[in-house]
């Protein structure tokens, strides 16, 4: 099969058309950093928390909608042993915005945080924080692998382009345009990127409803591999009940563990306007993943011996991850499977942009400013920024190429995220009485009994075996069907608050000398930060702010409060 040439024309065209976007959105940036009094490098960073409420809404869903929620959940729905009633992502992440919206949305811009690490820093200090932050940062370099990679493999299947040529290509334009215009940049191409989306993946609907190799929906083709009792719609027995809650939970909470949601949230306006974004999102997101719903209900029925692709079917063949893919191009007219793939690829983009800033915002403010060089001016903090973005970019780029080891990382780091990082935000936001013991205590407790339960990607055999569990015949490896992950983010979320007391009492009845009170157990009486806002509330703009902590030696002695609100 030859160089597809019109598809490499279109793909040109794509990318230069975000290119241009992203260029123009930079202009805009510089603007706003005229008209802004605070700091430049987080207009940068949150676009001086003056981003339209429309682009908040696109570029929240365009981030959310990657290529795994698209072709993740067409490959669900056509694998025989799961199906539509296992495709939890697009009702998990419906539920992702609720919560984000009612629950932490607000808690968060009231307070004007820049980053998610912001209320870490200020109650915990440096060494809680920057022990949470680096399996955040990990995870975000394996997330932008992983979307590249399989960028890659999206061109290698419909265009028969070399996946490294598209890999390093698609990086150049995604990290040019963030280092241009930061998140300015990054939400005006979303724009772009999310109608292409909606556009071309709604698209190929009909014709892949409408394709003649297709038996009827309501049964299997001949030449399928279901039989009648699974079917795409699945089938969810009893036994599998903890396991299919545990999925969707790790979905549906662990994602209010990234960074590039609240940096979404921080940059609206108000906090109002923060939590109208994450509801609006929540519908958008849902509607965009029915196509790839469909798509996997259809190959599931189509009778593959009638297309190019012939048989076996891509079950069968071990391609069942690309099956959307090859619905495009066997399924639906070659026009048709080239505007699919430019959806595809808008997908990738919106998210690897996102992603990559939201990797240099974490590192320059929560770890370089606030701990490296706290004396940094802002013109340095900038150039760190792009510095970050950049170097993110080209270390997600090379871990690209690692093949199958980059996603199973990220799945496990995923997971870690869900045990550990979700209740450590839980508590910050709403646990006056946790105190830094409480989150180192989480930090290990989540991480261990994670690893001892085993993660069969990695080939890493259980130790913790929970009620329920069976071997699974084909491979010899245990099958976890309790749901663990959900347990053990329970376990460290009740950890938290009880080690956090639990210290607070030895301390504060000298059973422990305070000399030895190094993480601060008083936690916080009081919000002990409240930014730029406790300011404006008082009449002090612009003035320094004690912080105070409490009575522990770990408190915030002084930070300096400055009013970034946009003129």
């Amino acid at each position: 099969m030859a160089v597809d040439v019109v598809g490499l024309v279109g793909l040109l065209v794509f990318y230069v058309l975000i290119l241009a976007m992203g260029i123009w959105a930079s202009k805009k940036s510089r603007e706003e950093e005229k008209r802004c009094e605070g700091p430049r490098s987080e207009v940068t960073i949150l676009g001086g928390r003056n981003i339209n409420i429309w682009i908040g809404v696109f570029t929240m869903t365009a981030t959310w909608v990657s290529a795994g929620y698209i072709m993740g959940t067409a490959e669900t729905v056509y694998t025989p042993s799961r199906g539509l009633v296992w495709a939890v992502a697009p009702l998990a992440y419906v539920v992702t915005f609720l919560i984000g919206g009612f629950f932490f949305t607000k808690p968060m811009r009231a307070k004007r945080y820049v980053t998610m690490m912001d209320p870490f820093q200020h109650r915990y200090g440096n060494a809680v924080t920057t022990t949470l932050l680096l399996p955040i940062l990990l995870c975000d370099l394996l997330w932008v692998a992983l979307i590249l990679a399989a960028l890659g493999i999206t061109f290698s299947v419909i265009l028969d382009i070399s996946p490294s040529w598209s890999i390093v290509l698609s990086a150049a334009v995604a990290i040019t345009y963030t280092l241009l215009g930061g998140l300015y940049s990054v939400a005006y191409t979303d724009v772009i990127q999310l109608l292409i989306m909606v556009v071309c993946l709604w698209l190929t609907v009909p014709f892949l409803l409408l394709n003649p190799t297709s038996s009827s929906a309501s049964s299997p083709s001949s030449s399928s591999s279901y039989n009648t009792s699974q079917f795409w719609i699945g089938e969810l027995k009893l036994q599998d009940a903890g396991k299919w809650m545990d999925e969707f939970l790790l979905l549906a909470l662990g994602s209010l563990s990234y960074q590039v949601f609240y940096q979404r949230v921080l940059s609206a306006a108000s906090p109002g306007q923060a939590q109208i974004t994450c509801f609006a999102a929540a519908i958008i997101v849902f509607i965009i993943g029915i196509p790839s719903v469909i798509a996997g209900a259809v190959a599931a029925t189509a009778d593959w011996n009638q297309t190019r692709y012939g048989l076996p079917p891509p079950f069968e063949r071990g391609e069942a991850a690309n099956v959307l893919l090859l619905a495009l191009q066997n399924l639906t007219p070659y026009w048709v499977s080239v505007l699919g793939i430019g959806g595809l690829t808008a997908a990738v983009m919106s998210s690897m942009d996102s992603v990559l800033l939201s990797c240099a915002s974490m590192f320059t403010h929560n770890f370089y400013k606030n701990f490296i060089r706290k004396q940094a001016s802002d013109r340095e903090c900038g150039w760190v920024i792009r510095a970050s973005v950049l170097l993110a970019g080209v270390a997600g780029t090379g871990l690209a190429f690692a093949g199958e080891s980059v996603s199973a990382l990220w799945l496990l780091s995923g997971d870690l995220l869900y045990c550990m990082i979700f209740p450590q935000i839980v508590c910050v936001l709403h646990c006056r009485r946790a105190n830094g013991y409480g989150a180192a205590a989480g930090v290990l407790l989540g991480t261990f009994l994670r690893l001892l339960s085993g993660e069969p990607v990695l080939h890493m055999p259980p130790v913790l075996l929970f009620p329920g569990w069976k071997e699974d015949e084909s491979t010899g490896g245990i099958v976890q069907y309790f749901p663990f992950r959900t347990l053990i983010m329970l376990l460290t979320l009740l950890v938290i608050p009880s080690v956090s007391v639990l210290a607070r009492l030895l301390f504060a009845h000298r059973v422990l000398p305070p000399s030895w009170d190094i993480l601060g157990s008083s936690g916080e009486e009081e919000s002990s930060f409240l930014g730029p806002m406790s300011v404006l509330a008082s009449g002090e703009e612009g003035e320094d702010s004690e912080v105070k902590g409490g009575k522990g030696v770990n408190r915030v002695e002084r930070a300096e409060v400055i009013d970034n609100t946009c003129l």
